[in-house]
């Protein structure tokens, strides 16, 4: 049996451009994706907290050191500068990887800057 755990997400991401015309989907900064263990050409989900839309892309670099997240081709409908977004990679493991396996998870501010990293998610209390 296999499962689909979370691997990695930037975690309130800041829109940084939206391009309808431009190939690729979603351009990060480099040391973003790097810092998450995201690569080049993985498939991302986008989770929009400014309007709700979830959606499925890919990853692109973007400059290294830039804070680019753009949002480029079809969706660009999805996402406008400005707007904070949860991106996520998943990965597939059986049963016994699940043990010991941790998500690396990355936080930003609205610059896009890495205020600290986890790799866990705390309890939520009631």
């Amino acid at each position: 049996m296999h499962l689909t755990l979370l691997k990695a997400k930037l975690h309130r991401a800041c829109v940084t451009h939206s391009e309808l015309e431009y190939e690729g989907s979603c351009a990060i900064d480099g040391k973003l994706l790097e810092a998450a263990g995201i690569h080049e050409y993985e498939q991302i989900h986008i989770y929009n907290v400014a309007n709700g839309e979830r959606f499925v892309t890919y990853a692109i670099r973007a400059e290294d050191g830039s804070n680019i997240i753009s949002v480029n081709g079809a969706a660009a409908h999805k996402a406008s500068p400005g707007d904070r977004i949860i991106i996520c990679a998943y990965t597939a493991m059986d049963a016994e990887e699940v043990k010991s396996f941790k998500p690396t998870l990355v936080y930003l501010n609205e610059n896009n800057d890495i205020t600290h990293m986890r790799h866990a998610i705390p309890v939520q209390a009631a």
